[in-house]
């Protein structure tokens, strides 16, 4: 519901902390603005470790998410590219942290999805990681595991995890995960502190 915008009142850095804000104003025919910053063609990788630490909005509506697309996004599509989310939340359902794979073989409401009680998300820094290889997908937070994508079968429905991905970094507002919006909550802020990604040395 909402209309992503490059200004300064939605997307900045202060004090070197990326701030990413949703606000209730009316623009581009939505009721809502907010940010999205993207890596796509700037920077992708193919598997590693990615770190973000991240301090999280809240209440009813909210929709804050780290999460990775594949670069074929902009050829073949989504769900076929596939969807690595680091990390979804619904500020109307406090504490509870999202991990999610999309892909062919399940998108939307995903089988491939887990998650897990994180306390004092939305005053707290926590650092939100995938690591991946050319096997699984494992999902933490603070280096705690909670999740690990393994299919039993690899091929392209079922594991498009084998070409680059880029990172995408946004607040949504209300839609089929955010849920009823509470107009009374905004704004709201999403900090990021850092975003780091490992690889091995070849």
């Amino acid at each position: 519901m909402q209309y992503y915008t490059d200004s300064p009142q939605n997307v900045k850095v202060e004090n070197g902390v990326l701030k990413i804000t949703a606000k209730l104003e009316s623009f581009g025919g939505q009721n809502y603005t907010s940010g999205r910053i993207k890596t796509e063609g700037k920077f992708s990788f193919q598997y590693g470790r990615v770190d973000i630490r991240t301090k999280l909005p809240g209440g009813e509506g909210i929709w804050p998410a780290n999460w990775m697309l594949g670069d074929s996004f902009g050829t073949i599509g989504w769900p076929d590219c596939g969807e690595v989310d680091i990390m979804e939340y619904q500020g109307a359902n406090p504490d509870i942290i999202h991990g999610a794979i999309h892909s062919l073989s399940s998108y939307g409401g995903t089988v491939n999805h887990a998650t897990t009680i994180v306390n004092n998300v939305e005053d707290e820094f926590h650092i939100y990681s995938v690591e991946w290889d050319a096997e699984k997908i494992r999902f933490m937070v603070d280096y705690n595991e909670f999740y690990v994508y393994q299919p039993d079968v690899y091929n392209s429905e079922t594991w498009p995890f084998d070409a680059p991905f880029f990172i995408l970094l946004n607040v949504a507002v209300g839609g089929s995960f955010g849920g009823p919006v509470n107009d009374a909550i905004f704004p709201q802020t999403m900090e990021v502190d850092y975003v780091r990604v490992y690889q091995k040395n070849p």
